[in-house]
């Protein structure tokens, strides 16, 4: 077992960024990326590679309320110092301190000023009954009881998500302990406190933050119940309550919640999950089930389904109008065995598309560590035999990223988001499992990763016609 992320791997991972990005740039230097864009991905990329092998080796030996200590303090100190950063370089770059061309952001902080001055009680009611849509409804009801707090303040709101996102890293490690052990479990938890994406959300007013709170607790709290009889009935109202929450924030989000439930009731081993809570877990699912079927929650969820392939087709009809000639062939065939490593990191400058610049150290990160998540499923399914413990966990990331693989968001990194701690997991768990055998794959990788910057760059200019 390796229990930390090997120097030769994190340097790799280091040296074929900056090579990836060299090549891009000289080949299309017409379309480089502006040099502020290319420090934030070098700072992203260096940052979590470097520290990477670093904590993983000083932390394993020191005592789990120490290691807790560190992963949370870190994980704060590293989010408030970008939301910091961010605040001012937003607002030199667009005026305001918001991302570029922020729409939804914007729209969040001005529905939650102007509902500040309602009663509870109104509150409720035009977030949750009288509304045609759920989804946003209860990250713009968390908002607007922020802003009766904080008042205006877009600051404030940024440093309570970057705590949310610091308990949330703890939540992985915690879930990760009982699934993949204990030096797996801090290599992820390690993963989660540095990876940049997490961190980068914590600097915005979207709801990507909260959803990923809500999402590892509820994972957490599952597997807490799947495996323990102790405080059931609490821990199952409030699994429920999150269920619900999450078709408040991305309606697909509650559909897969539910089946990872259901997925992880029926294939976790009988020594995990005992009979008595495996048919009360069951029968107050189904009790949830029923009492949502009937109203709005599931109305939008089945027309989110239904409704998923004319999306999809609709939305690469509109890029292809604009000018994206090949967005056509961008389908859910082609993308969705790509699932686990998406999204490419843009590394060429594209008008209106300077947040995918931002995202583009970040992206990448999440390429590299691709092949981790690949050895970890296929050692779970095909060595080790444990795949029955990744029930949960590998049951909700391949639920949730299944959907967003057949939607017009199949490369979006926001909407693949909340799938990350799941995959963090796994690829440390694939990072453990690391043999002589398995290592001849992530040598190949070294190759592959490079392929995929050079030919998402070619594709973006060639789709504008821009080549």
């Amino acid at each position: 077992m390796v229990p930390f992320l090997p120097k030769q791997i994190s340097d790799k991972g280091i040296y074929l960024y900056l090579g990836s990005l060299a090549a891009v740039t000289l080949i299309y230097f017409k379309h480089a990326m502006p040099w502020e864009f290319m420090l934030i991905g070098v700072m992203w990329v260096v940052g979590f590679f470097t520290l990477a092998n670093k904590f993983t080796k000083e932390w394993q030996a020191i005592p789990e309320k120490r290691f807790i200590t560190n992963l949370f303090v870190y994980s704060l100190v590293l989010r408030v110092a970008w939301l910091t950063f961010s605040y001012f370089f937003y607002t030199a770059k667009t005026g305001m301190p918001f991302e570029f061309l922020s729409r939804d952001a914007m729209m969040y902080y001005w529905v939650s000023l102007e509902r500040r001055t309602m009663s509870f009680i109104d509150l409720w009611n035009i977030s949750f009954v009288h509304t045609p849509s759920v989804s946003d409804s209860g990250y713009i009801f968390y908002l607007s009881l922020l802003a009766k707090i904080t008042g205006e303040s877009i600051y404030i709101p940024r440093l309570i998500h970057s705590i949310l996102s610091s308990i949330s890293v703890v939540q992985i490690y915690l879930l990760a302990k009982r699934n993949i052990g204990e030096e797996g479990a801090r290599i992820a938890g390690i993963f989660a406190c540095l990876f940049p994406n997490l961190i980068y959300h914590c600097g915005l007013h979207m709801k990507e933050t909260v959803m990923i709170f809500i999402i590892t607790l509820f994972l957490e709290r599952t597997d807490y119940v799947l495996r323990n009889k102790k405080y059931m009935i609490p821990n199952i109202i409030l699994i429920t309550s999150l269920i619900i929450s999450m078709f408040t924030f991305r309606t697909v989000l509650g559909g897969a919640a539910i089946f990872a439930v259901a997925s992880a009731l029926l294939f976790s081993k009988s020594k995990v999950v005992g009979k008595a809570r495996r048919w009360l877990m069951i029968g107050y699912a189904a009790l949830a089930i029923t009492t949502l079927a009937g109203g709005i929650i599931m109305a939008e969820v089945e027309e989110t389904w239904m409704n998923r392939s004319e999306n999809l087709e609709h939305k690469r009809m509109v890029q292809t109008m604009r000018g994206n000639q090949w967005a056509q062939y961008a389908t859910a065939t082609v993308m969705a065995p790509m699932i686990f490593v998406l999204p490419f990191p843009t590394m060429v400058h594209i008008f209106e598309q300077e947040n995918q610049m931002v995202f583009s150290g970040g992206n990448y990160v999440r390429n590299f560590l691709g092949c981790f998540v690949l050895i970890g499923l296929f050692s779970a399914i095909f060595i080790t035999k444990r795949w029955r413990e990744f029930a949960l966990i590998g049951s909700f990331a391949v639920a949730y990223l299944g959907i967003i693989a057949t939607s017009g968001f199949n490369n979006s990194e926001r909407f693949l988001l909340p799938g990350l701690p799941c995959l963090l997991i796994i690829a440390a768990y694939g990072v453990t499992q690391l043999n002589a055998k398995n290592f001849r794959f992530v040598k190949i990788w070294y190759y592959v990763v490079p392929a995929m910057a050079l030919g998402w760059a070619y594709f973006k200019l060639g789709t504008r016609g821009m080549l």
